[in-house]
């Protein structure tokens, strides 16, 4: 637009509205004139060629405004100026411009109603303006009016209360500075009362109010000591936080928490709260053990004070140790306890927040229901950290405590503790394991394993020692029956008072002075039993004082008259064969007899149960006694510590394996029996013997020590074979070859495999999954076999207690070869009888002093009879001629054996009695049989079913016959070579 007007002011075109120059801001134009316009109208157009002349105009006329035309057609003039090219240059030039004019003819005439229009308007504006003018001017002077009427009186007065309010104002703030000023007594007496939320809300109002007067000099030093009096308000709440570590205080943690949640620090303050405990727990635990190692020290060497934990653990004596650890365990409870109790704290403080945010009734305004949406945004998320940094806080602090007892109880070597001692020690642990379970969940991992370390370690010792003590026990044994009354059991030992109990021998919680209430008691925790008031690992008197067992009986009688008048009424019988085995035998049956009773009988048996009555108690010995007492404190061991319950049982089984040993080698180790025929030692037994002796009879004891560290170091789990003491004479014939020693020997040893039978489902309670298969092979092959060690020990007794070489003798002196039959049976049958009579009256006399079983009566009554037996067998056997009427008289002499044997024992069916009869009756039996005879009854020797065909030789075998059967009888007896 620019360069039009320009174009058109060097074209002179004018304004036709000249007066009107002086107000418009517009160029003068020159419009043309008319007839310039017609002259312009008549030249011929075209368009195309006009255009091509605009375009050919070059690019820079059109730069800029500024541009000088015709400077730059002079420097393109060449050095050589040729006035044709000049003038059609110049035509070009014309020809250019004319175009140009015209088309900007063109576009004047095009706009000119609009430029019309605009002028219009702008005439319309000038008149305007000189209207605003004329306002203007009236309003100026109408203010000059009013500033005229008003006095300077008048605005003199509001200057002065504007100062009157300015100076109020400066007043007020003084007295809040004066008051700022004096805070700083106010916050100490508030920090002495430990009033820390109000010291804190005071601190936090002054430093609002000295930021509102920061403008003053003297403010800005306020709040620099306001800075420094809040952060010793916060090293004081820090202190006081970490005093509920030791002991929580529920008014004093609620002003803590109160004063952090001012602060704006609540998750802080838990983060502060969890390294307190964590401090906590290794000052209190260093500071108790320190104080027991100054004391066992006895002096003031302070170079204890500058060693670590570990190392101070070290020097804890064995006097001091149990009560260390109890002092030790007190402690920490209180840490635990308190941290309980903080966590009880907060979940009860949770739950009163949250209920009234339910119970909200209306919704405040808008603005308010935002800055509360934040606020309880804001506090959810603080209720949920310390939720989780407390849950997460149990694993760790309870991490802390077992590391800390941990070292305390691996810095002492246990092995030589008493056992009392030790069993306290496992005791005070488990309580504590127990209080980790119900604190945090723990299985107490690391507790465990460091105590079954030292109790692995301990019990070695201990079982080593113990094994020796039962050994030396053995050797001194004299095999007396120790006097327990009738009503006796193990439960009534101390020892095994914790099977009656809910965990341990200590005094359970439960049992503890102040804490009666039964059943209900012992649901809670200990947590919910000691929250107020005392400890769980506070010792009291040791309950066994409490306990006293009452298992021995002076001499099995009420009293000396009574026992003096059953020997006079055991003396004034007249049936001797009745009265004595009436009185020997146990009659626990209460079976009616199997024969008719008289009345010396009945009289008999009266006394026979009043003697049952005095001696109803178990057979056992001191060593017996001992052993099942040891076989307690092993599972009193195993009931506290599980991770060794296997150790534990397997030794207990040694001292059972031990016991069983030494009551075989002192009376039933015997050459004989393998000739015997009778299989007194069964294949079970036999292998339980060897498996004996091979893992824990030390058969080298007493030799050379072989150097190699391997075989010394398996020496080390053997024993020695032990040896019988001397004061036990197994070879008098007036005791039976010792047969109290061994009915007491063996009973007992049947006795104790009774009570490990009862011990059993605990026993298996106890042991570990993968090691049920031991116990279970224990009890099959080595505790069922006690009572099958009565064949061999009483055997001795039945093969010594009657002549049977004189039995011998005497068949040998009869004549078997005779004609006729004969009514009278032969002298050595009554011999016999009165050898067994005699037998009879020695088991009374045994019986007086030691009670004798049922069963073991049987047992020697059936070795008696058959070794009796098979010596008729032996003794028909060396007969060298026989007659039928000889068989005969052999079948009467064994009838009239049998009838008076009958009376002497109830033993039901005779033993061997077959055996005899089969014998004798073989004599009968014809070639045919007589083979098939000697194929199916191998139990005869050879020499006596060769001596069966000699005899038979004549009457109805032939030599034919013989030499066939003693070939048979010879491959018999081949496979045995």
């Amino acid at each position: 637009m620019q360069k039009i007007k320009s174009l058109m002011a060097r074209q002179g075109l004018k304004s036709p509205q000249e007066s009107m120059a002086d107000l418009s801001p517009v160029e003068n134009l020159r419009i043309p004139s008319k007839e310039e316009l017609r002259e312009m109208r008549e030249q011929p157009i075209n368009p195309q060629a006009e255009q091509e002349i605009i375009d050919s105009i070059e690019e820079v006329y059109y730069s800029s405004d500024s541009f000088d035309m015709v400077q730059y057609e002079l420097e393109k003039l060449p050095p050589e100026l040729k006035l044709q090219e000049l003038e059609e240059y110049r035509d070009k030039l014309k020809r250019q411009q004319a175009a140009v004019s015209k088309k900007v003819a063109d576009l004047i005439l095009e706009k000119q109603p609009a430029y019309v229009k605009e002028l219009e308007r702008v005439t319309s504006l000038q008149t305007n303006l000189q209207l605003a003018a004329v306002i203007c001017t009236n309003a100026r002077r109408q203010l000059s009016v009013a500033k005229e009427g008003f006095t300077e009186a008048s605005l003199g007065l509001l200057a002065n209360q504007r100062r009157r309010q300015l100076l109020t104002g400066l007043l007020k703030s003084l007295r809040t500075i004066k008051t700022l000023q004096r805070t700083d007594v106010r916050l100490s007496e508030m920090l002495e009362e430990e009033d820390y939320p109000g010291a804190i809300q005071l601190c936090l109002e002054c430093q609002k109010a000295a930021s509102t007067f920061k403008h003053y000099s003297c403010i800005s030093e306020l709040n620099s000591k306001l800075q420094d009096t809040l952060e010793q308000i916060e090293e004081q709440l820090d202190v006081a936080l970490s005093r509920t570590c030791k002991h929580f205080d529920v008014a004093h943690y609620t002003k803590v928490q109160l004063a952090y949640k001012l602060l704006g620090k609540t998750q802080t303050a838990m983060d502060q709260l969890h390294m307190h405990f964590t401090q906590a727990i290794h000052n209190t635990v260093f500071q108790v053990v320190l104080g027991y190692v100054e004391l066992c020290a006895g002096n003031a060497d302070t170079k204890f004070q500058k060693m670590q934990y570990k190392d101070l653990c070290t020097h804890i004596t064995p006097d001091s140790y149990i009560p260390c650890l109890t002092d030790l365990c007190k402690a920490l409870w209180e840490v635990m306890l308190s941290y309980q109790r903080t966590m009880h704290w907060h979940e009860e403080h949770d739950k009163e927040e949250v209920v009234p945010v339910v119970a909200a009734p209306a919704a405040p305004a808008a603005p308010a229901a935002t800055a509360a949406t934040a606020d309880d945004s804001e506090e959810a998320v603080d209720r949920s950290y310390v939720k989780k940094k407390l849950e997460h806080g149990l694993t760790r602090i309870w991490q802390d405590v077992q590391l800390k007892v941990k070292a305390y109880i691996l810095g002492t070597d246990m092995s030589n503790f008493k056992y009392d001692d030790f069993i306290v020690v496992l005791d005070v642990i488990s309580r504590l394991m127990q209080v980790g379970e119900e604190f945090g969940g723990s299985k107490s991992e690391v507790l465990q394993e460091s105590i079954r370390r030292q109790s692995v370690n301990y019990f070695k010792n201990y079982h080593r020692t113990r094994l020796e003590e039962l050994r030396m026990f053995l050797e001194n044994e004299t095999w007396e029956l120790c006097p327990v009354k009738s009503t006796f059991s193990i439960a009534q030992l101390h020892e095994f008072k914790f099977m009656g109990q809910c965990r341990s021998p200590s005094v359970s919680p439960s049992r503890q002075p102040g804490l009666a209430g039964g059943s209900a008691q012992g649901e809670l925790s200990l947590f919910q039993q000691f929250s107020q008031e005392g400890n769980p690992f506070e010792r009291t008197v040791d309950h066994k004082e409490e306990e006293t067992e009452d298992v021995l009986a002076s001499n099995g009688y009420e009293s000396d008259e009574l026992e003096k008048s059953v020997y006079q009424d055991y003396d004034s019988d007249s049936d001797v064969a009745e009265e004595l085995k009436q009185d020997y035998v146990d009659e626990q049956t209460g079976d009616a007899p199997l024969k008719s009773v008289s009345r010396e009988t009945m009289r008999s048996r009266t006394k026979s149960d009043y003697n049952l009555n005095k001696s109803n108690a178990p057979i056992l010995t001191n060593t017996t006694l001992n052993v099942i007492r040891l076989v307690g404190k092993y599972m009193q061991m195993m009931s506290i510590l599980k991770p060794i319950a296997f150790d534990v049982i397997h030794c207990a089984s040694q001292l059972f394996d031990y016991y069983l040993y030494a009551v075989y080698a002192f009376f039933g180790r015997n050459d004989m029996y393998e000739s015997s025929g009778l299989g007194l030692i069964s294949s079970r037994l036999r292998t339980t013997l060897n498996r004996i002796q091979e893992s824990l009879i030390d058969m080298e004891a007493g030799g050379e020590s072989s150097g190699a560290h391997g075989p010394g170091e398996e020496r080390k789990e053997k024993v020695p074979s032990p040896h019988l003491s001397q004061m036990v004479v197994l070879t008098a014939s007036g005791s039976l070859y010792g047969l109290a020693q061994r009915v007491v020997a063996t009973e007992s040893l049947v006795f104790l495999a009774e009570q490990f039978d009862s011990l059993q489902s605990h026993l298996d309670t106890m042991m570990p999954a993968a090691k049920k298969a031991f116990l279970q092979q224990f009890f099959s092959q080595t505790v069922s076999t006690a009572s099958e060690l009565r064949k061999p020990i009483y055997w001795i007794v039945a093969a010594k207690a009657i002549d049977y070489e004189q039995m011998l003798q005497l068949m040998a002196g009869v004549k078997w070869d005779i004609k006729e039959i004969m009514s009278q049976h032969n002298v050595y049958v009554d011999v016999l009888l009165k050898e067994f009579e005699q037998f009879n009256v020695r088991l009374g006399d045994v019986s007086r002093h030691v009670r004798i079983p049922l069963a073991v009566s049987n047992v020697l009554w059936e070795h008696c009879i058959r070794l009796a037996n098979r010596t008729l067998v032996e003794g028909y056997a060396n007969v060298k001629k026989c007659s039928n009427e000889g068989r005969a008289l052999m079948q009467l002499d064994f009838q009239q054996f049998l009838t008076k044997l009958e009376k002497l024992t109830d033993l039901r069916p005779i033993p061997d009695k077959e055996f005899v009869e089969t014998y004798i009756k073989a004599y009968y039996l014809t070639e045919n049989d007589m083979e098939q005879f000697i194929k199916n009854h191998r139990e005869y020797s050879m020499k006596q079913l060769a001596n069966l065909v000699n005899v038979c030789l004549g009457s109805h075998i032939n030599k034919k016959a013989k030499q066939k059967l003693l070939a048979a009888i010879d491959d018999i007896d081949r496979p045995k070579r």
